[in-house]
This record gives C-alpha cells, structure tokens and sequence, in this order.
C-alpha cells in the first residue's frame, strides 16, 4: 500500500512536498504585492493635494512602478536559472517589505516615489517566480485551472486596489495603505519558510549587465516621453528626443538578445506565434484594464463630485466579478481552449469601454457600476486563459523565459499604456480650458467650461482605450480554436 509521501510530487532535489499549502502561500504572498500596482489610484487627489504636485507627476507612482517590474522580470529569469526559487520568492519578499515599509513613513512625494520603487523590485521579481511555479507543478490537462487561480490574484488585486484605498483613504491617512500590508508581509515570509520548496532546476549561468543597462533605457526613455507630454506637449523637443532614444534603445536590446546564446530575455520564444499572438493580446488587455482603473477613480472624483471611498465601491463589483470568474473561465479553458473565451472576453471588453465615451457630469452611477463589471467580465475570459495557451504552446524548458518575456511585454505595454492615457487626458484638458479672462466676466461659465475640458479630456483617453481594446477583439480572431491541453511539439515528441 503506498505511504502518503509517495503521492506527493516531489521538488528538484526529489523530495516530496505539499503542493496545496506551496501554492497557497505563493497566492497570498502574491496578492500583498499586486494589489500595490493600483493601490494608491483613488489616493491620487489626495496625494496631490498634500504634496502639491498634478496628475502627470503622481501617475509616476503607479507607471514607474510597473516600469520598474517590467525591466525586474527579465534580470528575475536569469535569477530563477541561478537561485532556488524558496529563496528567491523569499528575498522578493523582503524587498517588497522595505519598499512598503519606507512608503510609511515617507514625507515627500521623492521619498514616496523611492519607495514605490523598491517595492516594484520585489514584485518584479516575484510575480514571474509565482507564474512559473504554477505552470511547472500542473501538467499542461491541468494549467488552465491552476492559472484560473492566479488569476484571483493577479487580475483581483489590481482591480480591488482602487476599493480599498477609497475605504482607508476616507477613513485614515494615506500612509495606512501601506501599513495594512506589512502585517501580511511579514506573515507570508514566516510561512514561506517552511511551506516553499525548490521546485525549479538551477544553473550557473553569467547575467549580460550591458543588456539590462540598454532595456533599462530604452524602457525608462519610453515612459519618460509618454509620461511627459501632458505637460510639455507631443510636439516637445524633450518628448520627442526622449522616444527617440527609448526606440533605438529597445532596437539595440532586441538585437543582442537574439544575437546571444545565453540572452537576458529570451525573445526566440516569440518565433513560436501562437505564444506570440497570446502575448500580445494579454499585453493590449492589460493597457486597457490599467489605463482605465487610473482614469475612472479620477474622473469619479473630480467631475461627479464623489469621495475616495465611493469611487472604491463604485469599482468593487467589477472586482468581485473579476474574483469569482477567474477560476471558472480557466476551468472552461481546460476544456474549449482560448479562442471563443478571447473574442468573447474583448468584444466584452470593447463593448463596456465604447459605452465610457457618453460619461458626463450626470452620469448615473449605478450606470458605471454595470459598465465596469462588464469590462472586468471581458478581462477575465481574456487575461488567465490567453497567457496559459500561449504557455502550452512552449517547451518545458522555455516556459520560465516565456513567463519572463510575456510578464515583461505586459508590465511595460500597461505601464506605457497608462502613461499615454494619462497624458492623453491632461494634455486634451488642457488645450480646451477656457482662458482667465471669462473667470473675471462670467465664472459660471469658466466653471461649466473648465468641467466639459476636463470631460473632453476624459473622453479622449477612452478613445485610446477604446483603440486598444478594437485591436485585440481583431487579434483574438487569429486564435487557433485547438484544445487546451495541446502543449509544444518538442514535449510531445
């Protein structure tokens, strides 16, 4: 009669372990620190309120954030090929905690920004840890399930995030969005202790400093154009010269990549199209879905009048459909594949983002609510199941660098995206206010002229969006309508 160890699958030094409670302790850990990529969107007015700055300035906090865990991921494949992952998701961990940790007790928007990104290094390191554990411990009959349940938490927290910032926002000080998480914090890192395994082979292989050097540029160059034009303008030298220089920079990073035998960030993965096709819709979804979640908390409070924590129960049912639909659409994967999901999912998504172009200043908010709920409906038949085919179209041994190419090109297409929106919406505004000399005639009308600017704005952004969510309903028609058990052909052989 076999002993209950001898059903337990067994990590890469052949020891058995308790895959239930390894995995339980990656999804709380998980959910601490993705739910900080959106965490302070509804504290934006009262961050820049306190700190003097405008909405250019603080979106900084959430796109340098995912900037910083899009250039992390790569660097984070080659630590998964060096470290045992235990101690790897461990380190992440801690560094998230001293991020969040400075964010506490920082006392100026500088400070707060330093400790925004350090808390992105842990996470750009252990969100691509959590990923590729979860696709290495299921068989591909099983991936679409298990990354259902990621799901929960990577597409959750990000759009629970605005909720729980409006309640602690009303209710205490912004500084109390990052004291509730270090308790959780600290607990996973005592858990992970003993509930973490090495569960992925390790190497030694030498890490090309002169590519995260080049990426680090070219991305950070990008962002700083995108993130800029609000206030300087498309047609401003420091844009255009910084876009410039992001292009050719991310052209040199490519290059070496796929010149290099051992490259930072392996791209030949994109040689394979249907992971190809997978990241890129999973990119264009994730602009959507963080662009808006920046964008809508703002215009809640500003133009309807609403306070922090409306705006976070406005968003919440779109949350909780989010939650209880994750690991339904990766069970219904398991056994119809991606391509109906996907097409489904971003007419969905195209649809809920179309219907955001009529927002006015007497837009009935029961009417948000539904249309939010629908886009989170879309994302969810989008996101989990598109990146787990896209997975099983890859060989065992690429599924970490699949995981780090395809984490990357999301991190920094929602990190761009969002900054273009935000830009967007400040630079449109600001072209339509109406000029100080009809304050002094007639301040009624500079009013109601200064709140249709900023709805122009508004809907100028959604109009962006709208853009992204219409190529990714084209693109999802390309999917191949094959089961999603098939997995690479080098596995099958």
């Amino acid at each position: 009669m076999p002993t209950q160890s001898s059903t337990l699958p067994l990590d890469a030094n052949g020891q058995p372990y308790h895959r239930t409670w390894l995995v339980l302790t990656l999804l709380v850990g998980t959910f601490s620190t993705f739910i900080t990529q959106t965490l302070l969107t509804t504290a934006f007015p009262t961050l820049m309120k306190d700190f003097h700055i405008s909405a250019t300035s603080v979106q900084w906090l959430t796109t340098g954030f995912m900037l910083i865990m899009g250039i992390m991921i790569p660097i984070s494949a080659w630590l998964l090929t060096r470290i045992n992952s235990k101690h790897l998701y461990l380190a992440a961990m801690v560094i998230f905690g001293l991020g969040t940790l400075l964010a506490y007790y920082s006392v100026s928007f500088q400070m707060l920004l330093v400790a925004r990104m350090i808390q992105a290094m842990g996470v750009g390191i252990s969100a691509p840890v959590f990923q590729t554990i979860m696709s290495s411990v299921y068989p591909p009959e099983k991936r679409g399930a298990a990354m259902g349940t990621a799901g929960i938490v990577i597409g959750l927290a990000p759009a629970i995030g605005p909720t729980l910032s409006g309640w602690i926002i009303d209710n205490y000080s912004w500084r109390a969005l990052f004291l509730f998480i270090m308790p959780i914090n600290i607990t996973v890192i005592i858990i992970s202790l003993f509930t973490l395994r090495k569960v992925l082979p390790t190497s030694k292989q030498p890490i090309d400093w002169l590519s995260v050097i080049i990426s680090t540029i070219g991305f950070g160059s990008m962002l700083y154009g995108f993130s800029t034009v609000g206030e300087a303008g498309w047609g401003s030298p420091i844009v255009i010269t910084t876009l410039i220089v992001g292009i050719i920079f991310i052209a040199l990073f490519v290059w070496r990549q796929l010149h290099m035998d051992q490259p930072l960030l392996e791209l030949r993965v994109f040689k394979i199209p249907a992971f190809t096709l997978s990241a890129i819709l999973t990119a264009l979804a994730y602009m959507s879905m963080m662009g808006v979640e920046m964008i809508l908390p703002m215009y809640i409070q500003t133009v309807l009048g609403r306070s922090a924590m409306d705006s976070g129960m406005i968003l919440l049912p779109g949350a909780i459909m989010m939650g209880i639909m994750s690991p339904i659409t990766g069970r219904i994967f398991d056994h119809m594949g991606a391509r109906r999901l996907a097409m489904t999912g971003m007419l969905l998504l195209t649809l809920g983002t179309a219907f955001f172009l009529s927002i006015s200043a007497t837009t009935p908010i029961l009417w948000i609510i539904v249309v939010y709920a629908i886009r989170m409906f879309g994302l969810t038949m989008v996101t989990m199941p598109v990146t787990t085919t896209g997975i099983n179209a890859l060989p065992f041994r690429l599924i970490a660098h699949g995981t780090a190419a395809n984490n990357t090109l999301r991190q920094v297409a929602a990190s761009m995206g969002t900054a273009v929106l935000i830009s967007v919406y400040s630079s449109v505004a600001k072209w339509n206010l109406p000029g100080h000399q009809l304050l002094a005639q007639s301040p009624l009308k500079y009013q109601q002229a200064s709140v249709n600017a900023t709805l122009t704005g508004y809907h100028m952004a959604f109009i962006v969006s709208l853009i992204f969510c219409a190529l990714g309903f084209g693109l999802s028609c390309f999917l191949k309508a094959s089961h999603a058990t098939s997995v690479s052909k080098e596995d099958a052989a």
